[in-house]
């Protein structure tokens, strides 16, 4: 197997191998249950083997193994994208296309933006604007939108019409716009930065809803990462001054069981699609296949049984409390995010810890029994919204032990002289 961003001297690790996964723990290959810290990636929010999803999932396989979306629709396919439109509100948006990962979503939108502009005699409207440090995905399109830099010179990923801005300076947005908004189809933002769990700040959402009213671009929520419970709401846009024209969704959308990803389409850019009886031409050959579509109707209900016990704000709120524990801590400088979608951030000498020095920690907190993803500056912390009393107190303690193993070869150790510590 070639494991995914992972160098093939580090494949088939046993410590980094699953075996199998209940509720917030997984088991590996060397013998050892470990604490998820990251959903999986950010997609188990309803924990590991949820009963009523499997269910679900399991009778679909029993009654229609596989049905197409491709030219035709079937019924499972109608149910779940009503429900998702529901879910979402009816009154804002109209359809749901159905793709098979947040980043064929983003190519799908890409398309959908600058066909939706065609049709309203604007074929100019091709470029699509994101946010620096974000991420949307890596197949082609979505890797060119992604903003922060992970090979796409060294892969001759075409950026020529995408244009990037800092999430946190509504001066350059406007100035790009300024520049070239007749030109611009859509702007895509996450709510929180993928990489290093950076919410936009009120003064951008503002912005950018007056922009969108002054130079006519569709608004993008890329909320693959920050739906679904994540923040604390359903979708963390809810609480934007203005609803956006397209909303992206994924990762918690079948709580992890399938390749899956949803384009919610407002009302008024369906209706330019009807006027013409225009074609999408998009088809993905597992997108909306019935599995999928009993995983996302059981998905809404576990979202809708825990919202309703305040499960996901609280357990947001208890993360706030582990990280903020560890302020003092020599390599903790801090930590950011909302909800269930945070960050830890580390550093030394009152700079930003090295991408290595992060790599060597997110080690030492596998050996201290917890597994987290690396971030630009951070590890990323990103628990199932059903995390318990236990669940939160052993996350405090591996964090407190695998940050002291960390520390100590990083700030004192044989390591304090050597490339990670000349880095700093």
């Amino acid at each position: 197997m070639w494991e995914q961003f992972g160098p093939p001297s580090s494949f088939a690790d046993p410590a980094r191998t699953a075996i199998r996964a209940e509720g917030t723990r997984v088991l590996y290959a060397d013998g050892r249950w470990r604490l998820c810290g990251t959903s999986g990636l950010w997609n188990v929010n309803f924990g590991y083997n949820n009963p009523r999803v499997a269910d679900a999932i399991g009778e679909a396989l029993r009654t229609a193994s596989y049905l197409p979306a491709f030219r035709n629709s079937h019924r499972r396919a109608v149910d779940a994208s009503r429900a998702l439109v529901e879910l979402c509100g009816a009154e804002h948006f109209g359809r749901v296309i159905h793709s098979t990962s947040g980043s064929a979503a983003n190519d799908v939108t890409m398309k959908l933006a600058r066909q939706y502009a065609a049709l309203r005699g604007e074929p100019g409207r091709r470029l699509v604007a994101g946010l620096r440090g974000s991420y949307h995905g890596m197949t082609y399109g979505a890797h060119g939108l992604t903003g922060e830099d992970l090979g796409q010179a060294a892969y001759s990923v075409d950026r020529s019409l995408v244009r990037h801005v800092r999430h946190d300076d509504p001066a350059e947005l406007a100035a790009l716009l300024g520049a070239e908004g007749e030109r611009v189809a859509a702007v895509v933002v996450e709510p929180v930065l993928g990489s290093g769990a950076f919410p936009l700040p009120e003064t951008m959402l503002t912005a950018l809803a007056a922009l969108r009213e002054t130079y006519g671009f569709l608004l993008v929520a890329d909320e693959v990462a920050t739906g679904f419970g994540r923040t604390g709401r359903n979708f963390a846009s809810e609480d934007w001054p203005v609803r956006p024209d397209v909303l992206i969704t994924s990762k918690g959308l079948t709580n992890g069981t399938c390749g899956a990803a949803a384009v919610l389409v407002s009302h008024r850019v369906c209706e330019e699609f009807e006027r013409a009886d225009a074609v999408l031409v998009h088809g993905e050959t597992q997108a909306a296949a019935p599995t999928t579509c009993a995983a996302i109707t059981a998905s809404i209900g576990e979202l809708e049984r825990l919202d309703g016990a305040r499960t996901p704000r609280e357990a947001g709120e208890r993360l706030t409390g582990v990280l903020a524990g560890l302020s003092g801590h020599p390599l903790v400088t801090g930590h950011g995010g909302t909800g269930c979608f945070q960050a830890l951030r580390l550093g030394t000498d009152g700079g930003q810890l090295p991408f290595p020095g992060v790599l060597l920690t997110v080690a030492a907190l596998r050996r201290a029994g917890l597994t987290v993803q690396p971030g630009p500056g951070c590890v990323q912390l990103i628990p199932t919204l059903v995390y318990g009393d236990e669940d939160f107190e052993e996350l405090a303690a591996c964090l407190r032990t695998g940050l002291d193993e960390a520390a100590e070869a990083l700030l004192t150790g044989p390591l304090a002289a050597g490339p990670v510590g000349a880095a700093r």
